[in-house]
């Protein structure tokens, strides 16, 4: 820690509420702990669960800090004990359990990766917490394989977008769903093969029309409510559904799971362990990390905000108007 500050700017959430409430403070730096590396952050993505935790709705788990901020990309700047895998200066992007909202942030070495070469740090803040979820989810948990279909609820979202880049990067069929002709255009342009605009068009008919008449064998979904069963109904015979969220509730009828033998399986990111996540971290490293270096993917950039402007990142993020992911700089 020498030559380090003792204290720090972060941003807290002073009360639950709106993106108002996203207030500056002094707080110390953090000292790393075992295994852990102390990170000089450059720049933190901005996520759903980020505005849920300022609604009061997703409490941070236990150990975990109060400020918000799953991810960020910055400089090593301290070692703590055991800790080898980086040294003091390497550029790395990370998963945190929380913290990201600041100047400095520890973290354990195996939820940390390598900037990939070619990516700036402002977009290897925009990696984690989008690509950790999408490669569990759908790779992992889901199985998606070459020659499969794949329908991403979101698709002009920060995760929507990672997943179209890897299931097209792996070779699979993807079908995108959003909300405007722009944002279907977008996710065209980022190799959806079929989007759907689902202000205008039933989702269930247009997937079945694109898959004529099978289904598709894997879904990706935040949404909820209504569209589980929506989901069922344009689904494959053996699909497999991944639940990330339930933005529309989690009221649902289970009648079609059993007539096709549908999977569905939820999982979130932030309450796994940190061994779970570096099993995560490593997986990326071998199977995606060549992708960004050989400039076949990359995060797809919305918008930057300063650190002092948590409250308009998050009101950029609310307003559903963003294509990709939006980034704050430190």
């Amino acid at each position: 820690m020498t030559n380090l500050p003792t204290t720090m700017t972060a941003i807290e959430i002073s009360e639950p509420g709106g993106p108002e409430d996203l207030t500056p403070v002094t707080r110390p730096v953090p000292t790393p702990g075992h295994g852990e590396i102390l990170v000089k952050i450059a720049a933190a993505g901005v996520n759903r669960p980020d505005i849920s935790q300022r609604q009061g709705r997703y409490p941070p788990p236990p150990g975990a800090s109060d400020l918000p901020g799953l991810e960020v990309a910055g400089t090593v700047v301290a070692l703590g004990p055991d800790a080898s895998r980086f040294k003091i200066g390497d550029q790395i992007c990370a998963l945190v359990h929380g913290g990201g909202y600041a100047e400095y942030v520890a973290v354990h070495q195996s939820n940390a990766l390598p900037v990939p070469r070619g990516l700036t740090l402002v977009e290897a803040a925009a990696i984690p917490e989008t690509f950790f979820t999408v490669w569990v989810n759908v790779f992992e948990m889901a199985g998606l394989k070459a020659g499969e279909s794949l329908l991403v609820h979101g698709g002009s979202s920060g995760i929507g977008t990672t997943a179209i880049k890897l299931a097209r990067n792996f070779g699979a069929k993807v079908i995108a769903t959003a909300g405007s002709e722009a944002k279907c255009e977008a996710c065209r342009k980022l190799g959806a093969d079929v989007a759907i605009n689902y202000n205008t068009t039933d989702f269930v008919q247009a997937v079945k029309d694109a898959t004529d008449g099978k289904g598709v064998n894997v879904i990706l979904d935040m949404v909820g409510g209504p569209y589980v069963e929506r989901n069922y109904q344009c689904a494959a015979m053996d699909a497999r559904v991944s639940q990330i969220a339930f933005m529309q509730g989690s009221k649902v009828d289970l009648r079609y799971m059993s007539a096709k033998r549908i999977r569905h399986m939820g999982s979130g990111l932030r309450p796994r362990t940190t061994a779970e996540k570096g099993a995560i971290a490593a997986a990326l490293h071998e199977r995606v990390w060549p992708l960004f270096e050989a400039g076949k993917i990359k995060p797809v950039m919305d918008s930057t905000f300063k650190l002092s402007e948590a409250g308009k990142a998050h009101a950029r993020l609310e307003s559903s108007q963003h294509i990709g992911k939006v980034v704050m700089t430190v």
